[in-house]
Order: C-alpha cells, then sequence, then structure tokens
C-alpha cells in the first residue's frame, strides 16, 4: 500500500473523479464533460472489469485499468498535481467513498480534490426499463407467472382497477402511487405474455407506439393545426376522430356493454348528448328502468352516477358501523 503524504499547502494534491453512469442508457453515451475529463486523466480505474463501459471507453482510446484501489492508494495516485477518474460501479463505491471520508476527517492527509461527475442521466420513464426487465425474469422463472395467460389475469386487470379509482376517491397518495404501479403491471405483464403468441405476438414497445400514435393522431390541436380552445371541443374532436378511425356507424358502437349497469347507462346517455340526438328514454316496470333514468339525469348534470353511489355506500357502511359499535381502530 502506498504512504500517504503529510498535509502540505504547497503541494499539488490533485483530482478524484468518481464517474457515474446510468445503466438505463446505452453504454459509451457519455457527456461531453466526461469524455472530455476521461481522455484528460492521468488513469482511469474500475472495478468492475466486466463493467459495460469499459470496452467503449478502450475502442474510445481511454486506457482504463481494472481493479479496486484503497482511498490511500488513490491519494497517493493523485500527488503533484494528477487527476484519477474512478468509473463507479452500480453499487456507487461505498467503500472507497467512506475510506475518503474518513481520510479527509483526519486532518493528516493532503487531500486531493473531491468530485462527482454525473456522466449519463435517467431520461423521464427510464425506470420503465426496469420493469420490463424485471417481468421477463418473472415470467420465464416464476412458476405461478409463467403458467399466467390473458383470460387469468382479465380479472386482476379489472380488480386493480377498482382499487386505483377507490385510491384516487379516498385521497390517499402513497395508496394511488401503488395502485398505479399495479395497474401499470398488468399492462406489463399483458405485453409480456403477448410476446409469446406464435400467430400474431406483440411487444410492450409495440403496445407503447401503438398508443403515442394514437394520441397524436387524436390530438391535432397540440401536433397539428386544428384548433381546439375549450375541454368541449377537446371532447368533440377526440369523439369524430375515434368514429372515423373505428369507422362505427352507431354511436353506440364501442361502448363496453360488460361495465357496471350505471356506468353503461351514463356512457349511453353521454353519447346521445354529444351526437346532438333525441332519444327518450325507455319506459317500463321494474327498478332497472328507475335506474336509468337516474343516470341519464346524473350525466345530463355532470355527475358520474357510480362515483356518486360510491359516495353515498360510504356514508351507509359508515351508518352501519356505528349501529355495530365498530370503530376506525377495529
Amino acid at each position: 500500500m502506498n504512504e500517504t503524504s503529510p498535509v502540505d499547502p504547497a503541494q499539488p494534491t490533485g483530482r478524484i473523479v468518481l464517474l457515474t453512469t446510468s445503466h438505463r442508457v446505452a453504454p459509451g453515451l457519455l457527456s461531453w464533460p466526461a469524455w472530455q475529463v476521461l481522455h484528460a486523466a492521468d488513469r482511469v480505474v474500475c472495478g468492475d472489469g466486466a463493467h459495460p463501459q469499459v470496452p467503449y471507453l478502450r475502442e474510445a482510446g481511454v486506457a482504463v485499468d481494472t481493479g479496486s484501489p484503497t482511498a490511500e492508494e488513490l491519494v497517493a495516485q493523485c500527488a503533484g498535481g494528477r487527476t484519477v477518474v474512478v468509473v463507479a460501479t452500480g453499487e456507487g463505491e461505498p467503500a472507497l467513498t467512506d475510506g475518503l471520508a474518513r481520510l479527509a476527517g483526519s486532518g493528516r492527509v493532503a487531500m486531493p480534490e473531491l468530485e462527482l461527475l454525473p456522466a449519463s442521466y435517467d431520461l423521464p420513464g427510464a425506470r420503465l426499463l426496469d420493469l420490463v426487465q424485471v417481468m421477463d425474469r418473472i415470467r420465464a422463472e416464476c412458476p405461478w407467472s409463467s403458467q399466467q395467460t390473458h383470460k387469468g389475469l382479465a380479472k386482476y386487470a379489472v380488480e386493480e382497477a377498482y382499487e386505483l379509482v377507490e385510491a384516487i376517491e379516498e385521497g390517499d397518495r402513497e395508496e394511488l402511487r401503488e395502485e398505479l404501479g399495479d395497474v401499470l403491471l398488468q399492462v406489463v405483464f399483458h405485453a409480456r405474455i403477448a410476446e409469446e403468441d406464435p400467430e400474431t405476438p406483440f411487444s410492450v414497445d409495440d403496445v407503447a407506439a401503438t398508443i403515442v400514435t394514437k394520441l397524436i393522431h387524436r390530438h391535432p390541436h397540440v401536433f397539428g393545426d386544428a384548433v381546439a380552445q375549450t375541454p368541449e371541443e377537446v371532447r368533440d374532436q377526440w369523439i369524430r376522430l375515434k368514429a372515423v378511425e373505428k369507422r362505427r356507424t352507431s354511436v353506440t358502437d364501442g361502448v363496453p356493454l360488460h361495465q357496471p349497469g350505471l356506468a353503461l347507462a351514463a356512457k349511453l346517455a353521454s353519447r346521445v348528448r354529444t351526437a346532438g340526438l333525441t332519444v327518450p328514454l325507455p319506459t317500463g316496470d321494474g327498478i332497472g328502468y328507475d335506474l336509468l333514468t337516474l343516470a341519464a339525469r346524473a350525466e345530463s348534470e355532470g355527475v358520474d352516477p357510480e362515483a356518486a353511489l360510491r359516495a353515498a355506500a360510504r356514508v351507509y357502511r359508515e351508518a352501519i358501523r356505528g349501529v355495530e359499535g365498530v370503530g376506525e381502530e377495529d
């Protein structure tokens, strides 16, 4: 081990640069400041010989020594004003940084300048790559996940959607973040299963590409020359474009008939109102027609009947618990 020198203000102490990169960015795509530091450094070291950046650095003419020098050895190598770049591994070199902190705190060592230089950054959405990779491994190695099908998972998509709605209505931010993740998992899981289809496979990238194309096409006021200045104009434009895309002949086309009854009734009423049609509500004996009338009325007043009924049901639930003598702690 090289001995470190005592503090000497007149002696150039050099510089240690800890270079960090993101595994979510292709190796070799580094910032210009990072390449400048790498080419100008007196020594470049990396504790992981299999680090994905090493081959690209060497191809660019940067000599990289593999190994894990101690904090004392690094400080000694910087003597005389030399610059040493440490290409950080995935763990961020905690042992090295802790050792440097101890040396600096001792007051007995002429410490070089310490610099943290991020060489590549995660773009927004980069964590989705982690989710795709985790899902790939789970699909391949988990006995339960490897046997799942679209049909078998369908019920979970419905359950997770309702749990997301509940988190929204409760105003629970922590729960909202978790439930959004659960819904996202369903999308990625189904896309992973779809890759294995022998006839018409598609991937999560195909799913993303499809929705991107759809969003751009249905927002010509954002990505084109169309004008839509109010939420109502945007909604009407969306409906018109969707009707053309789907080649629909009726305003009822595309309304899922298996959704909850109140939501179905409200959706049909909304389609009728938006299209400017005059369609009298059917009459008949039975509570179903009464509920249909209530749902249509709620939609006309801008009220989601499902949400309104859930809110009333919660009040009813608390009344029941009050009669039972059950408190929140129970």
